[in-house]
């Protein structure tokens, strides 16, 4: 999972600060509240934000779903009282990497930075001002876990991208529907009769 705060070079230093704070604190929550040990992600942070990789034994629905609610939530209270407003890009994937001693190494860490940069993803930000948060995930995590219904995102929601960077292209899906609120995942099912960037390694994901 990779996160961003937009526009935070334009703060000066107390305003980094403190986005920077208060960012720690929402993620702190957020992931407490969807009943995630933040002690157990790998986090290389950045001042504007941070990649995370998550143990290989998450339930990769939770993050997905329930803790991207929550992030919702926490920082849409946030900002309701703040003087100057934070708003994320948050991305998502799940694939291999290994550890290393600068951070971790493989495609899925450069995967979830190219979606994170993505166009289609600031211009969403920059386009809905009234958004607090914008969400891209990769095509991999949307088949594997959105689409096939066992998270709590609706997969109506979302929309194809594609994001050329550097020679390659890389495939995500933009969540754009306004927060349309759903049940929890065991509720959907009954009512129906019936897990970022997520990255699986040996030892871990984000």
């Amino acid at each position: 999972m990779a996160v961003d705060v937009e526009k935070y070079s334009a703060r000066d230093a107390r305003e980094q600060l403190r986005a920077q704070t208060e960012l720690h604190r929402i993620i702190n929550v957020a992931a407490q509240n969807t009943g995630l040990d933040q002690r157990e992600w790998y986090e290389q942070v950045s001042g504007d934000g941070e990649l995370a990789v998550l143990p290989e034994d998450v339930d990769v629905s939770v993050v997905v779903g329930d803790f991207t609610r929550q992030l919702e939530t926490i920082l849409g209270e946030f900002n309701r009282k703040a003087a100057t407003r934070l708003r994320l890009r948050v991305a998502m994937h799940h694939g291999t990497l290994t550890p290393g001693p600068f951070g971790p190494a493989g495609d899925a860490p450069i995967v979830v930075s190219r979606l994170l940069d993505a166009r289609p993803l600031r211009r969403l930000l920059a386009d809905e001002q009234d958004r607090d948060l914008a969400l891209i995930v990769s095509q991999s995590l949307y088949q594997d876990v959105i689409r096939t219904g066992f998270c709590s995102l609706d997969p109506e929601e979302f929309q194809p991208v594609r994001v050329n960077a550097k020679g390659i292209q890389y495939h995500g899906f933009v969540r754009r529907t306004e927060h349309a609120r759903m049940a929890p995942v065991a509720l959907r099912a009954a009512a129906a009769g019936g897990g970022v960037g997520l990255i699986a390694i040996p030892g871990g994901r984000a």
